[in-house]
């Protein structure tokens, strides 16, 4: 038990778990109330990422809480032959996609509360040239990724500056620096930082969507109990007011 508790505590103080390494991880400026921001994500999601990744924890409904009227989020969102209470899932055979990816894409319903906002955007962003890997591309604080680069139509297609760094042992190691785009996409750079956010706003409030009336609630409780304590402490005087 003791050499357990001391691998649990290593593996969440590391910078790896915590961030995908020592890259630093762009803030994501999520607001979860944003309807438009969160419609616009779940057009890129149904779009570019549900090919791949399902979704299997969701239902198609969930999505009219983003103030998609139900004729249109069939027409524009749903597959012809889904209903709104069917489950997003994917119709890729996962041995295929094992087959082709080395392992079958996750499905996307938590992964913002397991890997963060800020690491999804950042990881949006990061894709970069590497001609050693199958797919053409790395992604900085994802090494060795195993997803093509979807969205590079829309990002283009960058390349990133390493420098070399040796410590005081006399070790060797590479830097990341920045990018440097090669081939522009369709977005500029501030269009697609836009479009990462929406990406990330959407997989926010999808893993989590009970949170704002979560936090709703608990302004509430506290209030309530603000105004009983008041009361509480007016009785508790009243009681004791000849007790010296």
């Amino acid at each position: 038990m003791k050499k357990l508790l001391i691998a649990i505590v290593m593996l969440a103080s590391s910078p790896a778990f915590a961030s995908g390494g020592n890259i630093h991880l762009d803030h994501a400026d999520v607001d979860i109330t944003d309807q438009a921001s969160l419609q616009r994500g779940a057009k890129y999601f149904v779009n570019y990422c549900l090919n791949c990744h399902s979704m299997k924890y969701e239902r198609w409904q969930r999505m009219l809480e983003f103030d998609i009227p139900e004729d249109l989020l069939k027409q524009n969102l749903m597959p012809s032959n889904a209903k709104p209470g069917d489950l997003m899932t994917t119709a890729m055979n996962p041995d295929d996609a094992a087959n082709w990816f080395g392992a079958p894409p996750p499905d996307l319903t938590l992964e913002a509360r397991l890997r963060g906002d800020d690491w999804i955007y950042t990881y949006l962003r990061s894709f970069y040239i590497d001609e050693s890997r199958p797919f053409g591309v790395n992604n900085i604080i994802f090494d060795k990724v195993g997803m093509p680069h979807v969205l590079w139509e829309l990002q283009g297609m960058q390349k990133a500056i390493f420098e070399e760094h040796k410590d005081d042992s006399g070790h060797e190691s590479h830097v990341f620096k920045g990018f440097e785009m090669v081939k522009p996409g369709k977005m500029s750079t501030e269009e697609y930082d836009q479009m990462a956010l929406d990406l990330t706003n959407f997989f926010s409030y999808m893993g989590d969507p009970s949170k704002l009336k979560r936090h709703s609630l608990g302004i509430k409780v506290l209030l309530f109990l603000l105004v009983f304590f008041i009361f509480a402490y007016l009785l508790k005087k009243e009681y004791w007011k000849d007790v010296h």
